[in-house]
């Protein structure tokens, strides 16, 4: 059990409703510091530099009930929500940016699509503006008919309905990118603004921000650069992508020594693994769902489990996922 480690992931972390977009998929922030307390009452948290001690000191043990708090995308959140808490406790949060959302001021398609979901109460409008523009593009890109797509894309996930995984899918990986990236384009001007540059601004940190983190004990890793499903790329590709981020995490002052690949959406294949390992990545973190076996799990894929796991109140008894590290 001592090389067990809890992993979690987060992703927005806000005052959902009083927010803008109150509909968006995200953690409410006095939950997240419900969720605090109880982690702080039934875990020890402990910090990636003992993770990569762990992963890479063969019989090294990590403290009972071990815990590390990952957050993905570099929103402002992490900056004006969750460092606060974590800092006021003394524990760690890892934050994994994408590099060209920070530095270009461009919104990921992954969050335009998020703030198109989040402005459009009803998904069927959304749908038929995706069948309308496949019908449209069907003979220049050699597509399918939009309802082929459908049934093969619409599957309830752990959090979502069938239609919100087809438009997430369709649009983030199941048409060529230069036809995806159109269509993205067109829904989020459509729906939600446009002005990218400044959505940007106020959605993602800055470089100054993720150095202050970085100053007071905060961890930074990779996300890539353009926020990819990496094992969707060519070598190539996936080097660039790397190379990139990792330049970036040099400009904020990362020990490139010991360096964490955090994947998005949890893509990625043994090219990419080999890379990473050349490049000297000390640690991987996947969706995969569970709790991260050092044992047993390769240290470049490492399972986290979801901030909607774990009880959001500090005094909540143990769950399933907790008593599973009691044992």
């Amino acid at each position: 059990m001592p090389r067990k480690i809890t992993i979690v992931m987060y992703h927005f972390v806000r005052d959902l409703k009083h927010s803008r977009y109150p509909e968006i998929k995200g953690l409410e922030l006095q939950d997240f510091v419900g969720q605090v307390g109880y982690m702080r009452a039934h875990y020890t948290p402990i910090t990636m530099e003992e993770l990569i001690h762990a992963a890479h000191t063969k019989g090294y043990e990590l403290p009972p009930k071990a815990l590390l708090l990952t957050f993905d995308d570099g929103y402002i959140d992490h900056f004006t929500n969750v460092f606060p808490v974590l800092d006021r406790y003394g524990i760690q949060g890892c934050f994994f940016p994408p590099a060209k959302a920070i530095t270009k001021h461009l919104v990921l398609d992954v969050n335009k699509i998020h703030f198109v979901l989040a402005s459009v109460n009803d998904t069927t409008r959304i749908i038929q503006t995706i069948f309308s523009d496949i019908r449209e593009n069907q003979s220049g890109y050699s597509l399918d008919r939009p309802e082929s797509y459908y049934e093969k894309l619409a599957v309830a996930g752990r959090y979502d309905t069938a239609d919100v995984v087809f438009i997430k899918r369709i649009l983030q990986k199941g048409l060529p990118e230069e036809l995806r990236a159109r269509m993205v384009d067109k829904l989020f001007a459509e729906f939600v603004t446009g002005d990218e540059a400044a959505f940007a601004r106020e959605l993602y940190m800055d470089v100054e921000q993720l150095e202050c983190m970085r100053r007071n004990g905060m961890f930074i890793g990779s996300h890539g650069y353009d926020h990819y499903w990496l094992d969707s790329l060519s070598k190539e590709e996936q080097e660039r992508e790397i190379d990139l981020s990792l330049k970036f995490l040099g400009g904020i002052g990362c020990d490139l020594e010991n360096w964490v690949m955090c994947y998005p959406y949890g893509g990625y294949n043994d090219s990419l693994l080999s890379i990473l390992d050349m490049r000297g990545c000390r640690i991987g973190l996947s969706v995969s769902v569970g709790i991260a076996d050092m044992e047993r799990e390769n240290p470049l894929a490492l399972s986290r489990i979801d901030t909607n796991d774990l009880p959001k109140r500090s005094d909540a008894q143990p769950n399933e996922w907790t008593r599973k590290i009691m044992v």
